[in-house]
């Protein structure tokens, strides 16, 4: 009987489900391991053969943990609220929740299809209200808390609002958009608005004035990835930079310890260094510029106060305060038409096109407060406003992108390093070669170091600035002027914020005629009816971003079913964090950042018993497609095959992969393919068309999307889950190929055989030999030792030898053959199920434990030595390790393939090197 895999494949796929054999509940009796996927995005599109790769390698570790004897957490949702989903709404008039569930309903058919051992019982969907719930909820802990940096953590608004009364800001030192100071007695003569505007100033939940993202036609702020070259990346509609009232989420405050975290988990260094990167601490100075002719002070914020004297001129971002201040009557048009341009880059574009120098003058100038020195006062979009003050001074001889702006403008270049090409040194100047400061009085004679640090002093004792950690890290955005989204739990009171109190929660989207900005420019919940309290007060029309439901679904995951908590004690103290966490890099410096923040602060607050989420994280690579060309000669419907092409003047086509196999085009399926095909003809070789190819980004573009069910359908499921492993390491990215995938698909029905012959099975009860022990013991090591070092690639050919070398023996001994049931069950669970009952087995082969390998087994007690003649290899012996030399040199010169190769000579010497070689001088 052949391996029938859709029979097969089917029937465990509804036992497990039959079973609840993955639903999961706290055992303390056993030790815990949470393995988490980042969710998916439920998109109309479905699944490719990209997306199930990660998630198949941590169904391998879970199944793996599982046979450890741990009480494995593999849950798995959906990242439902996005851009996507409400377009379509706009574009048909249906409700985005109807086109969510179908998209969700089609990718939960797709994932069981493969077989994986989610725990389906605790699946959420950020679009739940009983799921966002906990998000509003979440936002109102932070609206309700402050940062103090004393204490290291957030503690109650309530705790502010009791030293404003008794001592003002006196002494405080804790996170503010702005230092304010007023007293105790000031604070109480406030109006209770005016109060509340100061509350947003500390508050980690705030509203500001904020510059985003704003694209006009899909109404609404995107974030830095939703925009490419100034364009939307949904639609391709022009986005500008605009000033915004909008929510922000306090993260900066969080910055040193998001950094002293990395510390702690287990993570790539590559990842952990773009987390410090995007991070940005940096150690400085804040220092004051006196502006000539008026009244303005320039604060600028520098990590080498030490190199002020070679400050030829300052830079302002585009969106300071200081620009509308310094702007001269004779640059205003020039500086509002560079704002203009800049209006429409995104901080990303302006931070990665390093080589794109642009800016304009301000008209002013700034005294250096060192050398007294006029500098004029310049405005580039090189300078964000997020960092520091949004001005610096420009150093050009110390920095490459002040040095081009320099060059750009003809502005002074004040030669502070010497770089070994006879560059003048300036009166007060740095000697690279020396490592010290010289010629000034200041500095003279002392590192970079000291130099920094003494500026830094002497800035502080003139008083015009003081020594300060900055960090690049911004306060995120929260607000987004869209329909599909967590409603805010806020209401507005004389146009100030308040929340709902938790009673009311969840807030749940009110039903509205069309997914659009309204007439006047509100988002699309100005047209929700009666969107008020009870009382009467407006609510809040934004909703919040993506990120907000993908924040802290891992620790709904532990809890997910709790009506009166996020997650309880008892669950959280169980599951306490992410053991493994498998996903795309491309969410470094988003999701993890905003999910760690996230935990931290739920942390400070007492809810969660672990400060960082994420123990170890794994970045799996990207599957790519292996995309098909064919080749129409220019001006005809005439196609010529790849090896004929250069005769011709032809253009280049994507087409299907589906409809060619090996590189061999489908000829009748590409003309049914389009329309515009169906009268095609083709010039072929060797009566074929050969197809190009090229490796690409799998994308329904290039027309090289593989369909998981397509391969399901034809190999199976276990097939696809070897295959997707076989294809390289999990964090390379690697081409698809369904070129190779019928070699894993032989290899399983091989292996089936190894069982079963004759349409039954065919295993025996009999003591195993030393060799066949050999090799499962051997394949157990290997196995193990792949699966704890994420090396699943290579643990396929191991399970092919070890397939092959028993098939060769002719093996099908119980004791043998069951535990490789057990050791391939987390790689192809479907037929090791079957086998493993097959062999009388009653419970699932998920609950058995995984077999120990044992090194007895693996002690070699003979070795097959080469045997050269003058140093040609002409045939081997297995000898055994326990016997000496000269043994060894008797029983080479007796066996009969020396005689043969001797032909007669005599032997001058034998040369013998233990477990390596024995050559025969003659």
């Amino acid at each position: 009987m052949e391996y029938n895999f859709k029979e097969v494949e089917k029937k465990w796929q509804n036992y497990w489900k039959e079973q609840k054999t993955y639903q999961v509940e706290i055992d303390p009796n056993k030790p815990k391991y949470y393995v988490l996927d980042m969710f998916p995005y439920p998109s109309g599109a479905g699944l490719h053969v990209g997306h199930p790769l990660g998630y198949i390698a941590s169904d391998i570790y879970s199944r793996y943990k599982r046979l450890k004897g741990y009480n494995v957490l593999h849950p798995m949702g959906y990242d439902a609220y996005g851009l996507p989903a409400e377009q379509y709404a706009i574009q048909t008039g249906q409700h985005p929740a109807i086109t969510t569930e179908k998209n969700i309903n089609r990718y939960r058919e797709q994932l069981d299809k493969i077989g994986f051992s989610f725990d389906w019982n605790r699946e959420v969907r950020t679009c739940d209200p009983h799921y966002y719930k906990w998000t509003q909820w979440a936002f109102i802990q932070m609206f309700n808390s402050f940062y103090n940096y004393d204490a290291q953590k957030a503690q109650p608004i309530s705790e502010l609002i009791k030293a404003f009364e008794t001592s003002g800001t006196a002494n405080l030192n804790v996170a503010c958009s702005e230092l304010l100071h007023f007293t105790a007695t000031e604070w109480k003569a406030k109006t209770e608005k005016e109060q509340q505007e100061i509350l947003l100033n500390y508050r980690l939940a705030y509203l500001a004035e904020t510059m985003v993202n704003w694209c006009p036609q899909l109404g609404t702020v995107l974030a830095n990835d939703e925009v490419k070259e100034g364009l939307s990346v949904r639609g391709g509609y022009p986005v500008v930079q605009k000033k915004m009232r909008q929510w922000s989420l306090r993260v900066s405050a969080y910055a040193q310890r998001l950094l002293d975290g990395l510390d702690v988990v287990e993570w790539s260094d590559s990842l952990k260094d773009i987390q410090r990167n995007w991070i940005g601490r940096s150690q400085g100075a804040d220092v004051i510029f006196e502006v000539k002719d008026s009244e303005v002070k320039l604060q600028i914020f520098t990590t080498r106060p030490d190199t002020i004297f070679g400050v030829s001129f300052m830079v302002l971002a585009p969106e300071s305060d200081y620009v509308q201040q310094l702007t001269t009557t004779s640059q205003q048009q020039a500086v509002e038409e560079y704002l203009n341009y800049v209006a429409k880059r995104t901080e990303r574009e302006r931070q990665s096109e390093v080589k794109k120098v642009t800016g304009v003058f301000s008209g002013s100038y700034a005294i250096n407060p060192f050398t007294y020195e006029a500098i004029p006062i310049w405005i580039s979009e090189y300078v964000l406003a997020g960092y520091g003050t949004g001005a610096i001074m420009a150093v050009p001889a110390h920095d490459s992108r002040d040095y081009a702006f320099a060059k750009k403008f003809n502005l002074p270049i004040v030669p502070v390093i010497d770089n070994g090409q006879g560059c003048d040194l300036s009166e007060n100047s740095y000697d690279a070669k020396e490592g010290k400061m010289i010629n000034s009085g200041f500095i003279n004679g002392l590192d970079v170091k000291e130099a920094i640090q003494h500026i830094a002093e002497e800035v502080e004792k003139r008083g015009i600035g003081k020594s300060k950690i900055n960090y690049r890290l911004r306060d995120a955005i929260f607000s987004r002027q869209r329909y599909w989204g967590e409603p805010f739990p806020v209401y507005y009171k004389e146009d100030m914020p308040y929340m709902l109190d938790e009673s009311k929660l969840p807030l749940e989207l009110p039903e509205i005629d069309k997914y659009l900005p309204t007439e006047t420019g509100e988002p699309p919940l100005g047209r929700a009816k009666n969107w008020k309290t009870t009382e009467g007060y407006p609510l809040e029309l934004n909703t919040m971003p993506g990120f907000a439901g993908s924040s802290a679904y891992y620790l709904r995951y532990m809890d997910p079913h709790n009506d009166q908590a996020l997650v309880s004690k008892e669950a959280n103290e169980y599951w306490r964090n992410v053991d493994l966490y498998l996903g795309g890099a491309e969410h470094a410096t988003g999701h993890l950042i905003y999910s760690r923040f996230w935990n931290h602060f739920l942390y400070d607050l007492g809810y969660v018993c672990e400060a960082e989420p994420f123990k170890k994280l794994i970045n799996q690579g990207m599957i790519q497609g292996r995309s098909n060309f064919v080749y129409r000669i220019q001006g005809t419907n005439t196609f010529v095959s790849y090896g004929l092409k250069d005769q011709y003047e032809t253009t280049e086509i994507h087409v299907n992969v589906n409809i060619v196999h090996n590189d061999i085009l489908d000829l009748e399926a590409f003309k049914n393919w389009m329309p515009e095909y169906n009268q095609a003809e083709f010039i072929l070789e060797d009566g074929k068309y050969v197809c190009g190819w090229a490796v690409e980004k799998m994308s329904k573009s290039m027309y090289n999307v593989v369909n998981p069910d397509d391969i399901i359908e034809e190999f199976g499921a276990d097939t696809l889950r070897l295959y997707e492993m076989f294809l390289g390491p999990l964090e390379a990215h690697k081409p698809w190929d369904t070129q190779g995938i019928d070699g894993v698909f032989k290899f399983l029905k091989k292996f089936w055989r190894l069982y079963i012959s004759d349409d039954k099975l065919n295993v025996t009860e009999e003591v195993p030999t030393k060799e066949e022990l050999k090799i499962l013991h051997k394949t157990l090591k290997k196995i193990e030792s792949d699966i704890e070092n994420f090396s699943f690639n290579t643990s396929i050919p191991a399970f092919m030898i070890c397939t092959n070398e028993l098939t060769a023996l002719k093996c099908n001994k119980r004791a043998i053959l069951e535990p490789l049931t057990i050791a391939i069950a987390p790689y192809a669970p479907h037929i090791a199920e079957e086998l493993w009952h097959q062999l009388g087995n009653t419970g699932s082969v998920t609950a058995a434990a995984f077999p120990q390998w044992e090194e007895k087994y693996l002690v070699e007690d003979a070795f097959e030595y080469p045997i050269s003649f003058n140093g040609k290899v002409r045939f081997k012996l297995t000898i055994p390790l326990t016997i000496s030399s000269a043994e060894i040199e008797t029983i080479v010169k007796m066996a009969p393939e020396t005689e043969k190769y001797l032909a007669g000579k005599t032997i001058k010497k034998i040369i013998i090197v233990p477990q390596k070689i024995v050559n025969i001088v003659i």
